[in-house]
């Protein structure tokens, strides 16, 4: 059984979906979890992935989203991105878990006779594990309260582990426990009427595992009327004020101010029975208020290959970049205009690469495989001779040095061993501990991830950007810039601005600013630790730059 927090008993708000996947969940989480910041109060959040996946570094990206790296090396949802971003939190490993992951740690213990020769069975066991986590999640934080939210919707049949996990907390400790239920309330085109029906049936389904839920957040295309509130909660068993009001917005950030008008952080308090200081959210207010007043564009196209998906666009993909991409832009004043372009395209049609001339700068993110690649370096070559600020992150930077080495230093069919392990040159090369792993397939978990320290070399304009000598990022990658190319990449005037403290890794390359506004590459994601309250600084210097050209 899993041991009992010593010490001060944690609340928790457990986030569930209903209807349908992608209504919003962790944006609600996060904003719930930023009101209550509002009010005093310590906050940490929790994802729990319905997955048999061990973590998120295996899943697709075009059918889940993007791969959120922690510093801590640990590879999770998109959401706790969101949770860092609106939070201001630092999150760890023990704040994601998936199914996997949790049957992992309940067979391990079995195998390590931690049971003491118990039947261990999917229930209890399985839901103790989830408790046990969310506990010691909540005590390293030492937090008031724990924001726990639950991927997928109701109804799922791999969700029930979890909500059997809500019903056993709230029976132990009734006055710890809330649900708050986001659900889909649709307005059909051809009725003109919004519905409350699938809604009443999605808190049924939660009903039916032993949960009623506190609160219930229906997010449609515009807000609920006085009407529709009091047939939700008729139907669903709530209080009309516990039904809150969440329309299409123009911004994620506006979320929790909307949900302030609806008085969420009262109705939470309340129902918790906490202590709370008095309202204070004028600083993201401000935030908030800039964002809204930026009205010159800054036109901002992202290359990438991620982003169909069937005859649709997912742009959930690169969803921390284009975030860092907002951040920066509302903080210089401008309004960003984001395209995405599919960087096959340019291999199909290379002349369509002049389209490039009508935008003020261009980001290539990470990414892995072939595909797009030649289109990606097509791209990049263009960006560079046409003094058109450009932006490479981690594969963005690989390719940016496999262009330079190409098409300046004249060596003809360099390229990166991910995509011709037997060229002439290879500039990009696989980190040597990695390759032990490759050959023993050990793919999980296992490339370079997390934070790592680096120093800067100054007079550069990664120096100028970050104003200070050594920096710390986080990073996921199995390749690096070779180190037998390094020099003469160095005399063909490339700059490697910043490195490992020992020197050997090149973390950051550039042109100077006489020969480039901005042609700059990253090894590592500086898009995990960008926020509306603290855009990050490669990002800001390179959104001057682009507003510059678009002058």
């Amino acid at each position: 059984m899993a041991k009992r927090t010593v010490g001060k008993r944690v609340k928790c708000i457990f986030v569930v979906g209903g209807v349908m996947s992608g209504v919003g969940k962790g944006v609600a989480a996060s904003s719930i979890g930023k009101i209550l910041q509002a009010r005093g109060l310590t906050v940490t959040a929790l994802k729990i992935d319905p997955y048999i996946n061990v973590d998120a570094g295996t899943m697709n990206p075009t059918e889940h989203g993007e791969v959120f790296v922690l510093s801590d090396g640990y590879e999770t949802d998109q959401d706790m991105g969101n949770y860092e971003r609106f939070m201001g939190l630092r999150l760890d490993r023990g704040n994601y878990m998936t199914t996997g992951s949790v049957y992992k740690s309940v067979i391990d213990r079995e195998r390590n006779l931690e049971y003491g020769g118990q039947c261990v069975q999917v229930v209890p066991h399985i839901p103790r594990e989830v408790i046990s986590r969310i506990r010691l999640a909540a005590k390293n934080a030492d937090a008031d309260v724990a924001i726990i939210e639950i991927g997928g919707t109701v109804g799922e049949y791999e969700n029930i582990l979890f909500l059997e996990a809500i019903r056993m907390m709230k029976f132990e400790h009734p006055e710890d426990v809330i649900t708050v239920i986001v659900s889909y309330v649709p307005t059909p085109s051809k009725v003109g009427e919004m519905k409350t029906k699938p809604t009443q049936h999605a808190v049924r389904t939660l009903n039916g595992t032993g949960v009623q839920p506190d609160i219930i957040i229906a997010r449609a295309d515009r807000p609920l009327d006085e009407k529709r509130k009091e047939k939700v909660a008729i139907f669903c068993s709530v209080h009309k004020e516990d039904v809150i009001s969440a329309p299409d917005i123009e911004s994620i950030y506006d979320v929790p101010l909307n949900f302030e008008k609806d008085h969420l952080s009262d109705l939470i308090i309340r129902k918790l029975g906490l202590r709370a200081k008095t309202r204070k959210i004028g600083e993201w207010e401000a935030l908030v208020s800039r964002a809204k007043s930026a009205k010159k564009p800054v036109k901002i196209a992202v290359v990438g290959k991620y982003f169909k998906t069937g005859d649709y666009v997912l742009s959930d993909v690169y969803i921390s970049v284009l975030e860092a991409i907002k951040h920066a832009s509302f903080a210089v004043g401008r309004r960003p205009e984001i395209s995405w372009l599919d960087s096959a395209e340019y291999e199909s049609s290379p002349a369509k690469v002049a389209e490039l001339k009508g935008y003020d700068g261009v980001l290539i993110p990470g990414g892995f495989g072939s595909r797009g690649i030649e289109g990606k370096i097509t791209a990049i070559r263009f960006c560079r001779e046409n003094k058109i600020p450009y932006f490479g992150i981690c594969y963005g930077m690989q390719l940016l040095v496999v262009e330079y080495a190409r098409n300046v230093l004249g060596l003809k069919g360099a390229n990166t061993a991910e995509i011709d392990p037997k060229s002439k040159h290879l500039v990009i090369d696989i980190m040597p501990e990695q390759k032990e792993k490759l050959i023993h397939k050990d793919y999980g978990g296992s490339m370079r991830l997390g934070g790592y320290a680096a120093v800067i070399e100054p007079k550069t304009i990664a120096a100028t950007a970050y104003r200070a000598s050594e920096i710390f990022e986080r990073h996921r990658h199995r390749y690096e810039v070779n180190p037998e190319y390094v020099d003469r990449l160095r005399e063909g005037g490339l700059v490697f601005s910043a490195t490992s403290p020992d020197g050997v890794l090149m973390e950051i390359a550039e042109l100077p600013k006489a020969k480039h506004p901005f042609f700059l590459g990253v090894q590592f994601h500086p898009e995990f630790q960008s926020s509306l309250a603290d855009p990050h600084p490669l990002f800001l210097a390179f959104i001057q730059a682009s507003s510059k050209r678009g002058a």
